[in-house]
């Protein structure tokens, strides 16, 4: 495998003085890679850590180093946020949850067996 890295200078309205180095790494077969040495340790990265990807809507691709936080997924993190908002700022919109959608709702999931620690089958990696 063959890597290119690339150090350039930008101007970030952020941080003008902010230089981004970039690194190169090729896909094998399997569309798998090695993170460069140059981003694993700018991203403090160990064996066995969980990355991120996250895609822009102008298309670029952020890598992050991926926390036991950052493991939610963020809209639902957004959502979540939104809710405790509205719930703080208008407590009279609450309401109790009626009996019988409390059994209704048990009924559709009582059959369901979930087993987190199975591994993923090779359609879902």
């Amino acid at each position: 495998m063959q890597l290119h890295y690339h150090l350039i200078q930008i101007t970030n309205v952020r941080n003008p003085m902010s230089a981004i180095l970039e690194a190169e790494s090729k896909l094998t077969e399997r569309y798998q890679t090695t993170v460069p040495e140059s981003v694993r340790r700018a991203l403090k990265l160990g064996k066995r850590d969980k990355i991120r990807f996250t895609i822009r809507p102008d298309g670029d691709v952020v890598l992050t180093r991926s926390g036991q936080a950052d493991d939610e997924d963020p809209v639902m993190g957004h959502f979540l946020k939104f809710l405790a908002h509205d719930m703080t700022t208008h407590p009279e919109r609450l309401t109790a949850i009626d009996t019988n959608l409390v059994h209704q709702i048990g009924s559709l999931v009582s059959n369901a067996v979930i087993d987190l620690d199975e591994p993923l089958s090779a359609d879902d990696e």
